[in-house]
């Protein structure tokens, strides 16, 4: 009888983690599937411990190969593949146990041609969040695409999905050579699909190795490693430019935000011949990303790009120090008198000797209105609101600050009293919002040294939009917010 689902599984020298990688397969609440595990020629005892599985569960297989990397393992498993759909995991990993139900039951219901769903890393036996894979996977979505949903460019990984098997029998999709063979395919997939679902569930728990051979993703400041991520890149650029076009901005700066970063970590303990090879490789990553991702990097990017271009490798180096010891954040400042602007706080600013543009350290575009509700109490005619207004970034007092309440269609404005740095207190008369409502937002407008910045409202506590719920009044008061 055909398998519902076909998971193949590349293995090389992963002895360590292969029994739980396998034990997550075994348990899937997804009965009807067949494990494909091809040990593409380790020499540890990795294909010994799938042998033990394919002896004792008939779902899971073994086939060995030599030593090819993981795309063409990859491939070799596809081929013997039978399952109306098709899935990947890394013998280093694990799935959760209702990853491929949620997955496949998706695609029965929707009909689209690939699934999605969430990832965590785990380290240290424990999980934590994938900044590559959090923005794509926080709103449903069924049917969907990423022409429309531009940030599933950051979903770049092959292990996180089911694609429909007439899907890629229909397209041929096949896994190039080279160790960042996912990256093309997944970004083809998507493209090509006439429908994806993006599931908010976590399906994939992606290991950072703590013992053993370090990964492929571990490796990746390494020369080599660099030089092979690039040809990744370029590929996948190739095709953008031929079928989707409009998403070679957003996947540049996706390379500007996190693929370059290997390039940095190679060049802080690079030393003689080595320095020049990884100048002269930047050199090719940067001519190919467009000016519109170059131009939307945040400032202190902007500035680490900078440096890396005109090769001034200590000064980079100093940068990153500032970055890593910074982690809380950067302060920005404002300069300027007539005409005010805002830069960030960073090594070199104002530092003529090396005349780097201030527009390097422009930071305008970075800064946020950061406001919350610290308490909102009824005193028996009135709302009384207490809260705090700043700027994210920016030590200094705002200026001016204005208050209002928003259903939507009426706005009604409020008297603000400053208290200390950032505090402020309003009081809010019910009878105000009368023929408004009933559920009303507020809103904040904070001007400093010619920056006007407008937001909404958040609960100091929970973090959510504030809304002031009216459900009902009457002359003797008011419910309280809900």
């Amino acid at each position: 009888m055909m398998p519902m689902l076909s998971v193949v599984v590349p293995v090389y020298n992963v002895e360590p983690y292969i029994t739980e990688c396998l034990k997550s397969l075994a348990v899937q609440t997804l009965r009807d599937i067949e494990v494909i595990v091809v040990d593409d020629g380790s020499v540890d005892g990795s294909a010994a411990v799938a042998a033990e599985f394919a002896a004792r569960d008939p779902r899971f297989s073994l086939v060995g190969q030599p030593n090819q990397g993981p795309g063409p393992a990859r491939n070799t498993g596809i081929r013997l593949a039978r399952g109306a759909y098709l899935a990947f995991a890394d013998g280093d990993d694990v799935v959760p146990p209702r990853a491929y139900e949620l997955l496949v039951g998706s695609l029965r219901q929707s009909g689209s041609d690939l699934a999605c769903g969430g990832v965590l890393r785990l380290r240290e036996g424990g999980l934590g969040a994938s900044s590559l894979h959090e923005r794509a996977f926080r709103r449903h979505a069924r049917r969907s695409h990423i022409l429309e949903r531009r940030v599933l460019v950051r979903d770049r990984t092959v292990w996180n999905k089911v694609y429909r098997g007439d899907f890629w029998r229909e397209h041929g999709l096949e896994f190039p050579a080279g160790i960042y063979e996912d990256v093309p395919l997944s970004m083809r997939a998507h493209v090509l699909a006439a429908g994806v679902d993006v599931l908010p569930d976590v399906v994939y728990h992606w290991r950072e190795r703590e013992e053993g051979e370090t990964s492929i993703t571990q490796r990746r400041a390494e020369l080599p490693n660099l030089a092979e991520r690039l040809t990744a890149i370029r590929a996948v650029r190739a095709f953008l430019a031929g079928q989707a076009p409009e998403l070679i901005d957003a996947f540049d700066g996706l390379v500007l935000e996190k693929d370059v970063v290997f390039l940095f970590q190679a060049l802080e303990r690079a030393e003689g011949e080595e320095v020049e090879a990884l100048l002269d490789l930047a050199d090719e990553w940067l001519d190919g990303v467009s000016r519109a991702a170059l131009g939307s990097v945040p400032s202190l990017r902007r500035l680490e790009l900078h440096l890396l271009r005109r090769g001034l490798v200590e000064e980079l180096r100093e940068v990153r120090r500032f970055r890593r010891e910074r982690a809380d954040g950067v302060r920005v400042v404002p300069r300027g008198l007539r005409s005010t602007g805002w830069y960030g706080d960073y090594p070199y600013f104002r530092d003529r000797t090396l005349r780097i543009p201030d527009s390097v350290f422009d930071a305008r575009d970075e800064l946020r209105l950061l406001a919350t509700v610290d308490e909102c109490r009824w005193t028996g005619g009135a709302f009384q609101v207490r809260g705090q207004v700043a700027i994210q970034r920016v030590d200094r007092r705002p200026g001016r600050v204005r208050l209002w309440l928003g259903d939507g269609r009426l706005r009604v404005p409020l008297d603000v009293r400053r208290t200390g740095a950032r505090g402020f207190v309003t009081a809010i008369d019910p009878r105000r919002l009368e023929g408004g409502g009933p559920s009303w937002r507020l809103y904040a407008r904070a001007e400093t040294r010619g920056l006007v910045l407008k937001g909404c409202f958040r609960d100091g506590q929970a973090r959510k939009a504030w809304r002031l719920s009216v459900p009902g009044w009457s002359r003797t008061g008011m419910d309280m917010p809900q």
